[in-house]
């Protein structure tokens, strides 16, 4: 058996890497990266929104709104009520399944692991305003009643015929 002759490998294969040794640096680095661990092992670690950061809080809304309205200047001490027309309405994807003239729908369900399971949520509604009581020391004042109807007017989207703003003791 003959033993092949690697210094003539050699003196055709060292023009050629001389020529690509970019390109060849640029694949053998594209491989390092495809071997490196992915860092998380294929699973994504997604918290879902919490009920109560999803929940509609009527009485968080009434204490911001009533603290931005008493900054306004002859106002006072504001008291807020809201009223809403509906509660949070959420809308879940549905499996909708037909066979001839019979249909039946079930929920969509994803499972996070660890046996969570969740529903697919497409939208959540939140209520809409349906009127406004403002009670404060200024509001017997026409320039401060129009300041604050102006005022929950555009933070609620209310008419100005929903906005009550009435005097306090």
């Amino acid at each position: 058996m003959k033993k092949p002759d690697w210094t003539a490998w050699a003196g055709k294969l060292l023009p050629l890497f001389q020529r690509y040794k970019f390109v060849l640096l640029v694949m053998l680095a594209g491989v390092v990266l495809l071997l490196l661990p992915g860092g998380g092992g294929g699973e994504e670690t997604v918290e879902p929104e919490s009920s109560a950061e999803a929940a509609f809080d009527l009485e968080a809304m009434e204490q911001k709104l009533a603290q931005a309205l008493s900054e306004i200047d002859g106002a006072g001490e504001v008291h807020v009520v809201l009223t809403v027309k509906a509660g949070t309405r959420q809308i879940i994807a549905q499996d909708i399944s037909r066979s001839g003239e019979e249909s039946s729908s079930a929920a969509v369900i994803v499972s996070r692991g660890s046996g969570v399971e969740e529903t697919v949520l497409l939208q959540q509604i939140y209520p809409q305003y349906q009127g406004a009581l403002v009670v404060c020391p200024g509001g017997d004042d026409p320039a401060v009643q129009l300041a604050i109807a102006k005022a929950v007017s555009s933070l609620t989207g209310l008419g100005s015929d929903r906005i009550s703003v009435c005097k306090s003791k």
